[in-house]
């Protein structure tokens, strides 16, 4: 019987049950899209007029950069419904048993990274839209509140778990769609198509650096997501054919040019009659937006503040509880999700009242970024290469404290997967430019555009399947129809043994060829 939606969640990361697995790729699309659609996404909205587009050229860098990361997105949906289980657990694979903390490292940091951020601009617009509503004192009181309701509301959805987490997605989805479309009207009079940006020409030397670093900021967001889809894909059956599954995810993001295309608008607006707020130097386009909006906007601009951060706020701290459970097998899912809940509202509020680390969050959110896209090659070269094949049962020797299994490796750690993310991420961040935050060694080597991601994923995959060609896998983790692109070794996979009742678990004896 599926459960309801007041009924706390019980499941941690071993494989969701067959009975239980009755989300659609609907439900997919609903979680994904609702955890973009927010002011978060706004706000790299507006990088491209920031960098100095036109309307039209930055349009055209939007569209460029979320198609490109929604392409390299979409696979990462597909190790959930194939293994019922989260996509740091299927990194097992990949990585080795052990190597698979790499993925719930990420996944964690990069949870509490974007759950701060959430809270920290859906907490602003709350609070600066409440002062040009109804004078509410922009004091730091008034902002404590507001981040504690944001804190406390998501904190309690997660608890909850994935049915009440997606019952409010539903809700969030198209409130929050609604709202972003009435700033239509909101903001028509205003809005100039021909808004012609800084660039004379794209002959301009600096116009093709710019072009480019606002397509590699929008190609972020989705990317950012990489370790969070099979959280919510894992309760979809394996059944479902993989084209809708990758389908949803790829839509998820296509349906992010909604408030991609908001902030690019608005921040033309502002660039023309506020042009203070869009100051490359100091950029602020929460209040620009206050600042350009029609009093009778102010209302639906605090709500879009409340859904979206609601919305962003679960879908990241609901995956970092899993995680956690995961790699503290002790703990489960709720009383991970209560403790990280507790240290992450603790973060915000120190972050942000006495260290000041809201700039540094950012910065900090954009590397792991950096770090987390040659993991996603990895993922789906290894998906390719063993044709979708994955044995589940091998997937949870880490979870159930055993050793051996198909994905034992060495010592249950898989090098060829974990040097090629190491030396990847480690690369990609000496090319990465952040002025005034962060700049690697050769940060400045494209003209001042930071290059780091496609660097990360090209050398990936390059560096990946040239390791699994001369250092082949065993025969034993490829299913009945062998490797794809790659060869395989005869090397024996050793049975898996242990666990907490000292229980030996059969595997097949003579898995190599």
């Amino acid at each position: 019987m599926t459960a309801s939606i007041t009924e706390i969640e019980t499941n941690g990361v071993e494989r969701i049950p067959d009975a239980d697995r009755t989300a659609r790729p609907i439900d997919l699309f609903r979680l994904a899209f609702g955890g973009a659609n927010t002011f978060a996404t706004c706000v790299l909205g507006a990088f491209p007029i920031l960098f100095g587009l036109s309307f039209w050229q930055g349009l055209a860098a939007t569209v460029l950069g979320l198609v490109a990361g929604a392409l390299l997105l979409a696979p990462m949906s597909l190790f959930g419904p194939t293994n019922g289980t989260n996509n740091a657990v299927s990194s097992s694979a990949h990585l080795g048993v052990h190597g698979r903390i790499v993925g719930s490292f990420l996944s964690l940091l990069t949870a509490v990274a974007f759950f701060s951020i959430s809270v920290w601009s859906s907490g602003d617009a709350l609070v600066g839209g409440a002062h040009r509503l109804v004078d509410l004192p922009e004091s730091d009181v008034s902002y404590g509140i507001a981040y504690a309701i944001f804190a406390g509301l998501v904190l309690v959805v997660c608890v909850y778990g994935f049915r009440f987490m997606l019952m409010v997605n539903k809700i969030a989805v198209v409130a929050a769609s609604a709202l972003f479309v009435l700033g239509i009207f909101a903001f028509a009079g205003d809005f100039d198509a021909g808004y012609a940006g800084a660039f004379a020409s794209t002959a301009d030397p600096l116009f093709w650096p710019s072009f480019i670093g606002s397509a590699l900021i929008v190609l972020s967001n989705p990317v950012s997501f990489g370790a969070f889809l099979g959280d919510w894909s894992r309760y979809i059956p394996a059944e479902t054919p993989r084209r809708r599954v990758m389908g949803a995810a790829f839509l998820a993001q296509m349906a992010t040019l909604l408030p991609f295309v908001f902030g690019l608008a608005t921040a033309s607006i502002i660039a023309t009659k506020a042009a203070p707020y869009v100051d490359p130097d100091a950029p602020n386009y929460v209040g620009g937006l206050l600042a350009i909006s029609p009093g009778w906007y102010f209302l639906p601009l605090c709500l879009i503040a409340l859904i979206g951060g609601l919305s962003t706020g679960t879908t990241a701290l609901y995956g970092t509880g899993l995680d956690v459970s995961s790699v503290f097998t002790r703990l489960s899912r709720v009383q991970s999700t209560f403790l990280i809940g507790a240290l992450s509202i603790a973060f915000i509020f120190i972050g942000r009242f006495a260290l000041n680390l809201t700039q540094s969050i950012s910065t900090f959110a954009t590397l792991i970024i950096t770090c987390t896209a040659p993991w996603m090659v990895v993922m789906t070269l290894g998906y390719v290469t063993r044709r979708g094949w994955y044995d589940a049962d091998a997937l949870q020797v880490f979870n159930r404290r055993q050793t051996g299994g198909r994905y034992w490796f060495s010592h249950g750690w898989n090098w060829r997967g974990i040097c090629t993310w190491f030396v990847s991420a480690g690369v990609a961040l000496l090319f990465t430019n952040l002025p005034g935050q962060f700049v690697g060694p050769f940060g400045n080597v494209a003209n001042g555009v930071d290059v780091s991601l496609p660097i990360g994923l090209a050398l990936a995959a390059v560096l990946y399947l040239g390791l699994l060609t001369v250092f082949p896998e065993p025969r034993g983790v490829y299913g009945p129809q062998g490797p794809r692109l790659v060869g395989s070794s005869d090397r024996p996979v050793p049975p898996i043994v242990g666990g907490p009742d000292e229980e030996t678990l059969a595997t097949e004896p003579t898995a190599a060829v």
